[in-house]
């Protein structure tokens, strides 16, 4: 089991862990240990997560999110597979705290017509100072 929170607990049903050799550096390591680890979690199938949670995580997961609804995450951070396994398991809990975060919904403000008056007075004076640039006597006018 995982736990996220107080609230929420992952199963270890939801969870699939498969172990791959790593890439990079490590000389003879790296061809005989499989350290990288494949964090395979049915976020879809989650009874733990509500539907809003569900649609910010793939919001948040990105690429990571498959076509069936799990997150897949790799972890080939460190040389060790349990430090990995770790490593992979502390990112898939930040990924669902991040997502039970709700956002604060935005609320559309209108410019003051004194800001608006300072706009428009900006645009003027740097009108000005393009126009005060070009040559003398090439006017369009």
């Amino acid at each position: 089991m995982l736990h996220v929170n107080d609230t929420i607990t992952i199963q270890d049903w939801e969870l699939t862990e498969s172990f791959v050799r790593s890439s990079g550096p490590g000389g003879q390591n790296v061809n005989k240990v499989s350290t990288a680890v494949e964090l395979r979690f049915e976020a879809d199938r989650s009874p733990a997560l509500a539907p809003a949670v569900k649609a910010r995580l793939k919001r948040i997961a990105g690429r990571r999110w498959t076509l069936e609804g799990a997150i897949v995450l790799q972890v080939e951070d460190t040389r060790s597979q349990a430090r990995n396994r770790e490593i992979a398991r502390e990112r898939l809990v930040e990924m669902i705290r991040e997502a039970l975060i709700k956002p604060k919904p935005r609320i559309a403000t209108r410019p003051t017509l004194g800001s608006q008056r300072r706009r428009l007075v900006a645009k003027s004076v740097r009108s000005d100072v393009k126009s005060n640039r070009a040559k003398p006597g090439t006017d369009d006018d």
